[in-house]
This record gives structure tokens, sequence and C-alpha cells, in this order.
């Protein structure tokens, strides 16, 4: 229950992720291998199992726990929440709390009725999860901490579509599908563009080299909305660094 065992489970999961956060100081990746290890397990509860009551349940069990790490009380011993408990505060977790409750609608698998409702979708887990990791690096603007996140959810969101629809599901909302790829891209762009005329301390700005294919994700959508793009890992690798030299993504 150490904060290697978040690592191993990013690592495995969610690669991106973890080079990302190999790039920020050691001191930054205590807290955030704990929180990602954290956003893994509960993003795929929804799809681990073909029974929605099973899936709410495991849901439930997070939810219960980030109930536990609120209180400041005895928190349950496991390999995320007990590593979790000693970087999240009361106020992250019952963040976090929303995060979770927003994942019962990829649970219950519906079609998004419109973009909006897809961007709130968005807003409340990737939303969420970036403005927790950069207010507890010491972040003050959420707005602009919630516009990467939804940035970023958006990219990722567009990026899982061929695998939500091998599943069974519609994840894009009624309409011409070309044209609702290009506005998600573009409402992602611009939401980026906001989060970069904000001013994030030098500390919490490492948080954000997740962040770092973004640009190029959402604009190869933008002008291409029926190809799933295809970054070399040259091309990742050195827009990685960059962020971490300039501090900037």
């Amino acid at each position: 229950m150490t904060v290697a065992a978040c690592a191993g489970l990013v690592q495995r999961g969610d690669p991106a992720r973890f080079r990302a956060v190999m790039a920020a100081p050691v001191g930054l990746r205590a807290m955030l291998f704990p929180l990602y290890a954290f956003n893994l397990e509960v993003a795929r509860a929804p799809w681990v199992t073909q029974e929605p009551l099973i899936a709410q349940m495991r849901l439930q069990w997070w939810r219960d726990a980030l109930d536990e790490i609120a209180g400041g009380g005895q928190v349950r011993r496991h390999e995320v929440v007990t590593p979790l408990a000693e970087v999240l505060d009361g106020e992250g977790a019952r963040a976090l709390d929303d995060a979770v409750a927003a994942r019962m609608w990829d649970v219950e698998g519906t079609r998004p009725e419109d973009a909006a409702a897809l961007l709130r979708h968005l807003d409340r887990t990737s939303g969420t999860l970036l403005w927790t990791a950069a207010r507890l690096a010491g972040a003050d603007d959420a707005p602009a901490a919630r516009d990467a996140g939804l940035a970023h959810g958006i990219a990722s969101w567009l990026t899982a579509m061929p695998n939500l629809e091998a599943r069974g599901r519609a994840p894009l909302p009624p309409g011409d599908r070309a044209a609702e790829v290009r506005g998600l891209a573009e409402a992602g762009l611009a939401a980026l563009g906001r989060f970069r005329d904000a001013t994030i301390p030098k500390a919490a700005r490492p948080v954000f080299f997740v962040l770092s294919d973004v640009a190029a994700v959402l604009t190869a959508f933008r002008d291409a909305p029926d190809v799933q793009p295809e970054l070399s890992d040259a091309g990742s690798r050195w827009r990685l660094v960059r962020a971490s030299i300039t501090g900037r993504v």
C-alpha cells in the first residue's frame, strides 16, 4: 500500500499520464500517482462487468472510501485508498465524490442528449480531477484548472470513441457525426486557450504536463473529424520534454 504500487497501476493502465507524472518533480509524484490510480480504478468500474448493479456497487465502494477520507477518521486499508488518504484533504475528497457519482452515467450507457450534456459530464470527471490535483499543488484558479481538465477530457473522449462504439455505446449526441466531433474539438481548444491565458503558480505547472498532447489531438479532430489521429511516439515525447522545460503546454 505505497505510492510505488499506485505508480505501477498508472504505468500499466494509463501510460500517457504515467510519463507526464514522471516528468514532474518527485514531491508532486507522491500526490499525483495515488490520485491518478484512484481515477483509473473509478474509470474502469463501469466497464469491468456487464451487470449494472455490480458496477454501481463498485462505484459506491469508492464513494464510501472518499467519505471516510473526508471525515478524517479511520480509512479502510487498500493499495490505492491508503496512499490517497495521505495526500487528499476533505475538500478534495468531497469533490472527487461528485466525480465518482458522475460515473453512474457511464454505467447506464445512455447516449448524451446534446453536446452540453457531454461537456458537463467531462467537466465533472476530468475537470474535477485536474482541479483537485492543481489545488493540492498550490493552484487557486479553479476555472482555469477545470478548463484544462475539460480540454483533456474531450481529447480523451474523442480518442476513445472506437472502443466505446465497440462496446455498444453511442459516445456522441444525435446529429451529424463530423459536425459533433468538430464542435467538441473546438470546445476543447477554446478551453485550452482560456487555460493558457491564466497565471498558474510555478509549483503547480507540472500538474498540467498531462496536457502536452491535447492541442495536437484536438486540432487533428477539428481538421479531420472522421479520422482517428495517430501521434508519433517521438512527437509526444518531444512535446512532453518541451513542457517540462518551459512549464507550458
